[in-house]
């Protein structure tokens, strides 16, 4: 297995415990760098570092970029709860058809790029 993957892990801990730590200390930093998309900064890294493979992160990038406004598809239902008249679970579970059919958006718009 190497040890790759627990550095992995222990990168992306640091970050996690360094932007909590510093949202007592300067929350308007620990905010904008939580608001960045560290996650996708990361996984696109690590997976460039442990596949070298241009093309394959050139992709997976691409399918970030197209997937990022489709997950918000998940918060649609919260945003008009009070007028669809939809408690928790109602708009839960709508957000989750949502994302469903978000999915399948993604896989087709990405068909388009191959």
């Amino acid at each position: 297995m190497g040890y790759f993957p627990i550095i992995k892990v222990l990168i992306a801990a640091s970050v996690i415990a360094a932007t909590s730590w510093l949202s007592n200390k300067k929350p308007e930093i620990a905010g904008f760098l939580v608001a960045l998309p560290l996650v996708s900064i990361l996984a696109i890294l690590f997976s460039y570092l442990e596949f070298k493979n241009t093309e394959s992160t050139v992709t997976f990038a691409k399918s970030i970029l197209i997937g990022v406004p489709i997950s918000y598809l998940f918060f649609l239902p919260f945003f008009f709860a009070e007028r669809l008249n939809l408690g928790f679970w109602g708009a839960f579970l709508s957000g989750l058809v949502l994302l469903v059919i978000g999915f399948f958006v993604h896989q087709a718009v990405m068909s388009w790029f191959r």
